[in-house]
């Protein structure tokens, strides 16, 4: 026996994070790392035991930790997060920083404007604008999924204005 099961009112009607790719996995970085390190040592196996060997490791090392450094960065900006929801009465899309730092933005569905811009330096840049106020989304998808979104997002607000509206919020 299969009972219906209603959708709880307070449910988004569309929800979505939003966040960076990042190719490189955890067991790449430490590849990566093993090979630069090996790499690196290559060009001390003619000079070891001079004193220009010492020299020439200390750039190497210098080149070593500057790459880790520079990796750990890409890692560390990977984890922004956007996390769009729309409801009947309300989109709120919230912005976490690699910091840790949260922004919110929110507004009604029904004066919510979907533009996709192409500018000189970023193509198809997607804006969400509503009472004079605008913020940038997906600023770090390429142009195809920030069109893929603009289009999935403009769905989702005729949906959460057709839709009829929570008890009690009205």
């Amino acid at each position: 026996m299969t009972a219906a099961v209603e959708n709880d009112p307070s449910d988004p009607l569309y929800d979505v994070t939003l966040w960076p790719h990042r190719s490189l996995s955890p067991r790449g970085f430490r590849l990566v790392m093993l090979v630069a390190a090996v790499g690196v040592c290559i060009p001390l196996i003619p000079i070891l035991g001079t004193n220009a060997a010492w020299v020439i490791a200390g750039f190497l090392l210098f080149d070593l930790a500057l790459l880790y450094g520079m990796l750990q960065l890409t890692y560390r900006s990977g984890r922004v997060r956007e996390h769009v929801r729309i409801w009947p009465d309300r989109v709120q899309v919230e912005r976490i920083e690699p910091n840790g730092r949260r922004r919110e933005w929110s507004a009604n569905p029904q004066w919510v404007r979907v533009e996709l811009v192409d500018t000189k330096r970023i193509e198809k840049y997607l804006i969400l604008a509503s009472s004079g106020r605008e913020i940038e989304l997906g600023a770090f998808l390429t142009p195809g999924e920030r069109s893929d979104l603009a289009r999935e997002i403009r769905q989702a607000l005729a949906n959460a204005v057709s839709h009829p509206m929570p008890q009690g919020s009205q």
